[in-house]
């Protein structure tokens, strides 16, 4: 199987967040617990609801984005058309940083508002 490089990475809002040089995702669902006397002491579950969450980090360029904004969030994993996650999030965080000797940066995290469009191959 073929790696992929991050180089070609990008997060966009509908125009690309210039300066971020990374993003995390975190997709879940929760597990319903549905043990019952049948199950002969092992627990048995099925999926419930779904959601996700992330954040995003890199180089001040501009003004930053808005803590409580909802955005159409659009996490590329490379510039190939179909490798990328795309949803609606809500901005929940905003975390700036700057050092005498380093470059000002920010963070920001997110919460999805609605489904998610799941990256192909």
């Amino acid at each position: 199987m073929a790696h992929v490089a991050g180089k070609a990475g990008e997060v966009d809002n509908g125009a690309t967040i210039s300066g971020i040089k990374s993003w995390t995702l975190d997709y879940t669902v929760d597990a319903l617990e549905t043990t019952d006397f049948a199950d002969a002491g092992v627990r048995s579950y099925i999926a419930g609801c779904s959601g996700w969450s992330g954040s995003f980090e890199g180089y001040k360029e501009g003004a930053p984005e808005a803590i409580g904004s909802e955005v159409a969030l659009t996490l590329k994993e490379t510039q190939t058309a179909n490798q990328c996650w795309v949803g609606q999030a809500l901005i929940t965080g905003i975390h700036p940083s700057t050092s005498f000797d380093g470059v000002v940066s920010y963070s920001y995290d997110f919460q999805g508002t609605a489904g998610l469009t799941v990256a192909t191959a």
